[in-house]
Parts: C-alpha cells; structure tokens; sequence
C-alpha cells in the first residue's frame, strides 16, 4: 500500500476485476466497473495525494473458508477448471454438474476465472477492512465488491464469494464487539443477513425492494435474526416504484436511530446501484442525486455512530452509462472528502470512452453531468406517521419489529 502522511481514505482497484466476466450479455459486465474507475480519474477524484490506492490480493482458501464451506470453495475451483476445457462452451452436462450450487444457471454461468477473479473481489474487500481495523485509514471503498447473495456453500444473484461477509468476520475475529452492515441494494441482502443471522455482534440493516416482487423473494419486516441475536437483522421492504423521497424516508427512519443505540465500531455500506429508475433488473425510482444522498447519509453514519470508520462497497447496478459510472464515482469521491459537484460536466474524453465501449453512435446520447436534476428533498419521520401510505406502513412494521429490542420506542425514536 502506498502511504503519505494523513492519508485516510483509501480505494481498492485493479483493472483484473474486469475478468470477472459471466459472458459478453450478461448484465453484470465489468465494463460497469471500468466506466466507473475511469470517470473517477477523469474527474480527478483518484488524486494519491488524497487516496491510498489498494491492490487487491486474491483471497485464499483458507480466509474464504471463514464465511464458505471448504467442500463449495472446491466445487468453485473444479467448475473453473473445467470450463477452461475445449468443448465447454457446449457441454451442456458443465452446467448440471454445479447447478446444484448455484454455478452454470442463467445467473451465475461457468467461466473460466470465475474462482481466481471472485476471490480477488473478495480479497479486495478483505484488505480494505484491514486497512480500517489497522487504522491504516479511516475509509475505503470497494465498488467492485457488494457481492451480497453469495451464500455458505452456493453461488446466488451474480455473487460466487460473499465479500462484504468475509470482511466483517475477519473484523470480528480481530476482536470486534460491534459491526454494523448497511445495504441499500434495491435486492435484499440475503446473504450477509444469513452469514450472521445468530451473531448479535452483528446489526445487518436491509432496505430494498419488497421480495414479494423481487429477487430474492426474501427480507420482510419479521425477520428479525435468530434466537441468539433477536433484533439484529433489520428489514424494510419498500414498495417497488418508490421514489428517492420515500427511499430516503426509510433509511432516515430506521439506520440513524439503530446505529446510535447499537455504536458500531465500523459501518460497513453497500451501495447497489440498481435502485435507479433506468435500472433494467429492478422497479424503483431512484435518481443519481438521490443516491449521492444516501452515500452522503452513509459518510455522516460513519462518523456519528462508527468513529468515523467506514468500508463502502458497490453491488447491482446493470445500467453501465446513466447509472453506475455516476453514481460510484460519487461514492468514491465522498470517500475521499472530496466530493463531486452534482452540476459538475462529465469530461469529454470519458464521454467518448463510454460511447466507444457501449457502442453508442450519437455522442449526444451520453450523459453530460453529474446529476439527473432531482429534488431529493423527502419527509422526515418526525413529521409524522401516515397510516394509508403503503412505505409509511413498511417503515412501522420494522420499527415495531425491532425497535424494542434495542430499547427504542416504534412510535417516537
């Protein structure tokens, strides 16, 4: 790691994260990724002066084994090995062979770096988080990981490793007491949630989409967490087509009060893009500026509630020109207290990057600014309770749910 006196923020990046690649049309393209890391450098947001810059080791076996089972680290390793094979491409019994786990479905296809190229994700996110507990840096940023589906012994949702999983345990088995998971995907964050389902030294909060409409179908007001740790998982589940106003209600109604009476020592965010009204794999109706919000939310989190502590990570996000470049380069920027200007003009030479590598004919079809232009101004809870709005409604199923194991009242905190 480069170091430089009062250097606190730190970005985790190699252009290897591209190879993790599922095929040329699946919507998790790393192109997404390098949009993101070159608008970034465009915007000058990637200055060393101001950002450690990390290289993300590939994680071995024996730290992915702290969150996954051996017999499905190998079964990762096998299909990797065996899609390197001539005739895979057209060997339909590859597929059969690992569904069981997840691997070879339309999700989750077999390729050929599909162990080596996950386990530097999650290595990417396992050194950031060591960066933090060493006090090494105050912040760091992962927008490659998020992978929060991945789960014990199977591959989900476009996730192989569980990232942001393996960077709390390893912080817990440093000895930390108290660690705090924000997820602000539009999908539910399943998989972190079940990593630490029995361990109250664990708060994992979930906003996102309800599963009754969405992938993974899972993450309601009642989970709760498990017997040993009631009240550490937390759940709102939004109605879809909410907007940023209703999105920003909801976290501003339940994260903020859970954090001040939980005083995590650090706040780990995920930053799914995918909440985006352009987004093609969800249905709400988030702008970029109501996403800048949420990560401007999450730094003011960190610092109130986390002694300033913070590892962000990326995640969904399947719209590689009007979503994600945008809004993770924002992220970054945040990190890194330099924030980017909504009004900022987005530089001409990234303009013409992303046109050449999404084929898009018409420069004039590429976004030109930081911002989609919207109000994100939203109604604080305090204001009041609506009883006939379907997010109000989710918002007070939560809180009643969990509220009272952390000594809050549902009505009034």
């Amino acid at each position: 790691m480069e170091n430089t006196a009062g250097l606190r923020s730190a970005l985790v990046w190699d252009d290897a994260f591209l190879n993790y690649r599922f095929s040329d049309t699946h919507p998790m393209n790393p192109v997404r990724l390098k949009l993101t890391h070159r608008l970034a450098k465009a915007l000058g947001v990637l200055d060393r002066t101001r950002l450690v810059q990390l290289k993300p080791p590939v994680a071995t076996d024996a730290e992915l084994a702290t969150v996954h089972s051996i017999e499905y680290i190998a079964q990762v390793k096998a299909a990797s090995r065996d899609a390197e094979a001539p005739d895979a491409a057209t060997n339909g019994n590859l597929a059969r062979v690992y569904e069981a786990i997840g691997l070879g479905t339309e999700d989750c296809p077999v390729f050929a770096d599909l162990h080596a190229s996950s386990a530097r994700i999650a290595g990417g996110t396992l050194i950031a988080a060591k960066a933090i507990w060493n006090n090494e840096v105050d912040r760091a940023v992962n927008f490659a990981g998020g992978m929060h589906h991945a789960q014990r012994s199977a591959a989900s949702g476009f996730c192989i490793y569980n990232d942001a999983a393996l960077a709390i345990q390893w912080m817990l088995d440093q000895g930390a007491e108290r660690i705090a998971y924000v997820d602000l995907d539009a999908h539910h964050g399943d998989g972190v949630e079940q990593a630490f389902w029995n361990d109250p030294r664990v708060l994992t909060i979930s906003i996102h989409e309800t599963g009754l409409l969405l992938f993974p179908g899972t993450g309601f007001a009642k989970d709760i967490g498990g017997t040993a740790a009631e009240g550490t998982a937390v759940n709102v589940a939004v109605p879809a087509s909410v907007s940023d106003a209703g999105f920003l209600r909801a976290a501003h109604a339940v994260v903020p009060q859970l954090l001040r009476a939980f005083q995590p020592q650090v706040l780990v965010t995920q930053h799914g893009a995918d909440g985006h009204r352009h987004d093609p794999l969800a249905d709400l109706n988030l702008s970029v500026d109501g996403q800048r919000q949420l990560m401007l939310d999450a730094c003011d989190w960190a610092e109130d509630f986390a002694g300033g502590k913070w590892l962000a990570l990326g995640g969904g996000g399947y719209s590689p020109m009007k979503v994600v470049p945008r809004a993770w380069a924002h992220l970054v920027a945040i990190a890194a207290d330099t924030p980017i200007s909504p009004r900022t003009e987005i530089p001409q030479e990234w303009r013409e990057l992303a046109a050449q590598e999404l084929g898009i004919e018409n420069i004039d079809d590429v976004v030109t600014t930081m911002s989609d232009d919207a109000d994100v101004w939203w109604r604080s809870w305090e204001v009041g309770y609506d009883p006939a709005d379907a997010t109000d409604q989710s918002i007070m199923a939560t809180r009643k749910a969990v509220f009272p194991f952390h000594g809050l009242d549902p009505w009034f905190d």
